[in-house]
């Protein structure tokens, strides 16, 4: 695999839960001593079963959840709040304000993000509804939209801001099977357009190895990392017999219940 500049890092993560009115038990321990980096231009996936903290990880890239211990930086600078450079896509619908169409919504959210003309925020809204197919809904309130629709709006939203990293908390796992991978296929297609860096959480395995360059994968809560996984099926037909065999071998490491080291040594690739 092309070695990538390492834009998001994970420092010896820990975080917690509760830990300000529970000081001195430290909290609910969510994460437990993480270290990874996600590279500039890189579809970087967790996975993990329920409750290992996949999502946890995640708000603390965003900036939500302060680190109990270690530090989260993105290109050398402390993540210590959220911000614009960094621009969440969550599982549920009712992402986008009610009451603006699906082109108020991203003409809003630029012009309090960006410096740009009236122009040019209107020529570059019109350009990523068209990317996520939804020209002919533009006009359309959230109400009107389906749930495949409400996502697209919202990953065009936020991609039409230019974020140095999208951060996507399961962003499909709400949708029919149909459809979702509909939104996986655009996604990838997304990504080859644009090459934006993506930090994708997923429950599901087959997602994690259509869509990532590298897969994170946690151990049971609290979560700790069990291997880093490069992916050589990204972007190929989950039918292929070595996707299948690849989909196999991640599985493994979900239930196995060997040390993270074992495991992580039993894939070919695996790194830290």
């Amino acid at each position: 695999m092309t070695q990538r500049r390492p834009l998001l890092e994970f420092d010896h993560v820990t975080l917690a839960y509760g830990q300000q009115e529970k000081a001195s038990q430290g909290g609910h321990v969510a994460i437990d001593d993480v270290s990874c980096s996600v590279g500039s231009g890189e579809k970087f996936v967790i996975i993990g079963p329920s409750g290992c903290g996949k999502s946890t990880l995640l708000k603390a890239a965003a900036g939500f959840l302060p680190p109990k211990s270690g530090t989260v930086t993105l290109d050398g600078a402390e993540v210590t709040a959220p911000g614009p450079d960094r621009l969440v896509v969550f599982q549920e619908f009712d992402q986008l304000l009610p009451w603006r169409t699906v082109r108020g919504n991203l003409t809003y959210a630029l012009r309090r993000t960006s410096g740009r003309s009236r122009a040019d925020v209107a020529d570059r809204v019109e350009e990523y509804i068209a990317m996520v197919g939804l020209t002919d809904r533009i006009d359309a309130f959230p109400h009107q939209l389906s749930g495949g629709q409400k996502q697209r709006a919202a990953i065009a939203r936020s991609l039409a801001c230019d974020p140095s990293i999208l951060l996507m908390d399961e962003p499909f796992g709400a949708l029919d099977a149909q459809t979702r991978t509909r939104m996986q296929q655009e996604l990838n297609n997304i990504w080859r357009n644009l090459g934006t860096t993506i930090l994708f959480v997923t429950h599901d395995i087959q997602e994690a190895v259509l869509l990532g360059h590298r897969i994170l994968v946690l151990t049971p809560g609290p979560g700790r990392l069990r291997a880093l996984l490069d992916n050589p099926h990204e972007g190929t037909d989950s039918d292929d017999p070595a996707v299948l065999e690849f989909v196999g071998r991640v599985k493994a490491l979900l239930v196995d219940t060997t040390d993270a080291e074992d495991a992580s040594m039993a894939v070919k690739g695996a790194g830290g």
